[in-house]
């Protein structure tokens, strides 16, 4: 039997659950730190045979987890793709990352670890994101956007091409990038604007 934990027993962690059930998974656990029913990861630990995703959209807490996982405790990272999505031949998909019904990635892209292409985002030719990125449901980027690692774009927005948008940002719902957004900003709008740093 295909065995995965699901690491976040969160909304967001029954998504993950739906596409490893895609992935053929059979027997999914969740496992989850909080106070709740579900084991803790230090009650799995001992169990570094059977592969995890992360059902987490914070992508701080994703990289923490991340890197205690897989490189103090060994685990393989799963790297889950829903069967609907669309995805060219030449791109790259780094380990751990989350592939969510109907995303389109073209030609020469690549996505980094840990990275969560959520429901229906559209991902132009030749573009880059880096790890730990969270790309919100409907979201459409143009062809050559970099998307610098731990940054999240928010629900609906969309990226001209050829742009860069830094590390550790935040993109507010429905915002139209069409220029460079720095690190460590908070921005939204349309045009989108820099509100603060983080």
């Amino acid at each position: 039997m295909k065995e995965l934990y699901v690491y976040g027993a969160s909304g967001h962690g029954l998504v993950i659950a739906d596409i490893a059930k895609d992935n053929g998974y059979e027997n999914i656990i969740f496992i989850d730190d909080g106070e709740n029913e579900y084991p803790t990861f230090e009650d799995i630990k001992s169990s570094n045979n059977i592969p995890i995703a992360f059902g987490i959209g914070n992508n701080n807490i994703r990289a923490k987890l991340f890197k205690k996982v897989k490189e103090e405790e060994g685990f393989q990272v799963a790297t889950l793709i829903h069967s609907s999505s669309i995805i060219s031949s030449s791109v790259c998909i780094g380990e751990g990352s989350v592939i969510m019904p109907n995303v389109v990635i073209n030609a020469n892209s690549i996505i980094g670890k840990a990275v969560i292409l959520n429901s229906s985002s559209v991902i132009e030719h030749e573009c880059k994101i880096e790890d730990f990125v969270h790309i919100s449901p409907n979201v459409a980027l143009a062809g050559n956007v970099n998307i610098k690692e731990l940054t999240h774009i928010g629900i609906g927005s969309c990226v001209i091409q050829g742009l860069t948008v830094g590390k550790n940002s935040l993109i507010g719902a429905g915002s139209v990038i069409v220029k460079n957004i720095k690190d460590n900003i908070k921005a939204y709008g349309n045009p989108c604007c820099e509100v603060e740093e983080l």
